[in-house]
């Protein structure tokens, strides 16, 4: 580990998340929608002509601005549909990029944990406001951190991919596995950062725990109860939350500088292990378009607990319209999460004032000017459809089409 700028970004890499190319977005893009994106969305009709062409533009812009080498974009409102794909998924073959690929979806992960943990709230297996340590020993003022606390990133843990530690095992040999103990005994070498409940860091370290809850109370492994209980329920039928290094095909490659030299290279198959709760899982556009709104909407939660979920705080960093609650953001009135590992980043978030989805896939996690390419897509493309509700996460995040401001960096997703 050579710099404070690739530890930053490997903080982000599990989607707290954030983080030039030489390829950038060729411009073309495949704007036909899949049956099983239209058929689900609510409209199978498409957006209408103008205001399609508006987004190709705006969204080739800050892919151009970003050095973005590939894009996939889904819509879906009332107002009709729009999927699209853009760029190239190699930047050697110059093969595009697919509306259909797969692709790793970091942080977005975290929404998936959580529902299971909220889940058990609702059967009155877990509660809210129950210590850590009611269910897993050895953590750190344990007896003093609650399940919420965890949830909402409160708990003052540090965050174990802020470990130098780690990160030399990470980087001599990204294709090693991880197990929890392991992230967590990086996690509480670390001091803590303020008392519980006293501030926010967004940690992984505490979706590692929440994970943990779920499978000590389901007795079944995190991966086997959200395919169980999340994803056959939805009929997610093309998301996955792989033990290894497992990726179907067909996905695009992932590019990254987060190495020891700081040299761009492909993470495409890097061991996912090390994100787990946090971050390991796969899906594609079409699994994204019925997460956003069964994720905003508390589709699989009572409507309590739901409201609970939506109880959000505001965070060191955040642009003043965002607020964080139990696994999930506000941006704006935009509900969902953010994801970023190496090589990928995603957007999946649901505008229930307007019954909108929007869900965003990119095939690198390179920052531009401190922020995440795939918010300055997100801005982009919420300019142009829902002008009053412009997704921004960072205060000084970079605006598409202009120079960044200066100032404290993106909070990372």
């Amino acid at each position: 580990m050579t710099g404070p700028h690739r530890r930053r970004g490997l903080v982000a890499a599990v989607a707290v998340g954030l983080l030039v190319l030489a390829g950038c977005s060729d411009g073309d893009s495949n704007t036909e929608p899949s049956a099983s994106a239209t058929s689900a969305a609510g409209s199978t009709a498409e957006l209408d002509a103008a205001l399609a062409a508006r987004l190709d533009a705006a969204i080739e812009s800050a892919m151009a601005q970003a050095s973005v080498p590939g894009a996939i974009v889904g819509i879906w409102g009332p107002d009709g549909n729009y999927v699209t794909a853009h760029g190239v998924a190699d930047k050697a073959t110059g093969a595009p990029m697919e509306a259909d690929f797969y692709s790793r979806i970091g942080s977005v992960t975290k929404t998936f944990t959580v529902t299971g943990v909220l889940q058990l709230v609702d059967e009155g297996r877990v509660g809210l406001d129950d210590p850590i340590d009611t269910y897993v020993e050895g953590v750190p003022g344990g007896d003093r951190i609650t399940i919420r606390q965890l949830a909402r990133m409160q708990s003052g843990l540090a965050n174990y991919t802020a470990s130098e530690d780690f990160q030399k095992a990470f980087f001599a040999n990204p294709d090693a596995p991880f197990t929890p103990e392991q992230l967590l005994g990086y996690a509480f070498a670390l001091p803590i950062s303020f008392p519980p409940g006293a501030g926010f860091e967004y940690s992984n370290t505490n979706t590692t725990l929440l994970g943990l809850v779920v499978e000590k109370v389901s007795g079944m492994s995190l991966s086997d109860y959200v395919t169980e209980k999340i994803v056959t329920p939805l009929e997610l039928e093309q998301t996955s939350f792989p033990t290894d290094a497992t990726f179907p095909e067909p996905h695009a490659q992932g590019y990254t500088t987060q190495t020891l030299d700081g040299a761009e290279t492909t993470a495409t198959d890097w061991n996912p292990s090390w994100g787990w709760a946090a971050g390991a899982m796969i899906s594609t556009l079409d699994d994204l378009r019925i997460w956003g709104p069964a994720l905003a909407n508390g589709t699989l939660l009572s409507p309590e607990t739901q409201a609970q979920r939506l109880e959000t705080v505001s965070a060191p960093g955040y642009a003043p319209g965002v607020g964080y609650g139990l696994g999930i953001f506000d941006a704006e009135g935009w509900i969902g999460h953010n994801g970023s590992l190496p090589g990928y980043q995603t957007v999946v978030v649901h505008l229930p004032e307007k019954d909108t989805t929007l869900a965003i896939m990119i095939n690198t996690d390179e920052a531009y000017q401190g922020g995440e390419p795939s918010t300055l897509l997100a801005t982009a493309i919420t300019q142009v459809i829902t002008p009053d509700h412009v997704y921004r996460l960072a205060e000084n995040a970079p605006v598409p089409g202009q120079p960044a401001a200066t100032g404290t960096p993106a909070p990372t997703s």
